[in-house]
């Protein structure tokens, strides 16, 4: 039985300044819960991992309308406004990475690779102060290893021993995270005994996950 936390147990866990993975595509398979408590809680300084900055009210939208975002890691900031703003002001520092790149930087960390060897990005400004490595003749871009200290995952349903499974495209980023985050959260919408999830849709073992949020009516 993995430890069961309140949504405000688990936003104690997560320190100022802490680097936090979050899942979701354009805020679908985002964990809805833990973003709201985070931003009400008025964490600062925050470096967010995420695919895209969706909008201001869906995915990491309300962390960064809440001020808590320092800097962002993702590939995509082109349909949220005020992310773009706090940008241009410096409030914000952004990293852009084209999404293929965003998920194997992740996968290695989780797979203890010391990085990336990628042809994309090559000639452009994504290649700047880079280190570059040839293989039989062909140029890469060194790109390393993406950790944070908190990965915070959605789910479908999770059992008893934190086996996750997730649907269709809510699937998105959260099994990659779960592997590369320090401590993973998992925000199930509804937890089952084990044996209810069959052993072939597991798609995170619960050995993957240290924390799951108590379901609320």
């Amino acid at each position: 039985m993995h430890l069961a936390l309140s949504l405000h147990e688990a936003v104690e866990m997560i320190p100022d300044g802490a680097r936090v993975m979050l899942s979701g595509f354009m805020g679908v398979g985002c964990p809805d819960g833990l973003v709201h408590a985070l931003a009400k809680a008025g964490k600062r300084d925050l470096t967010m991992i995420v695919n895209d900055a969706a909008r201001p009210a869906t995915g990491v939208g309300p962390l960064v309308a809440a001020g808590c975002v320092r800097k962002f890691i993702g590939s995509h900031i082109g349909v949220n406004p005020d992310l773009q703003a706090r940008m241009q002001r410096g409030e914000i520092e952004v990293e852009l990475v084209p999404q293929g790149t965003f998920v194997e930087r992740i996968r290695a960390a989780g797979m203890g690779l010391g990085g990336v060897l990628t042809p994309t990005g090559l000639g452009t400004r994504v290649a700047e102060g880079k280190q570059t490595v040839e293989v039989e003749g062909r140029t890469y871009l060194l790109e390393p290893p993406l950790r944070a200290d908190f990965a915070l995952i959605a789910a479908r349903s999770c059992d008893y021993v934190g086996n996750l499974t997730y649907m269709l495209s809510a699937t998105n980023f959260n099994p990659i995270m779960a592997l590369a985050g320090e401590t993973v959260i998992a925000e199930p919408e509804e937890i089952v005994p084990v044996g209810v999830i069959p052993p072939d849709a597991v798609k995170t073992p619960g050995i993957l996950v240290d924390h799951i949020i108590k379901r609320t009516a």
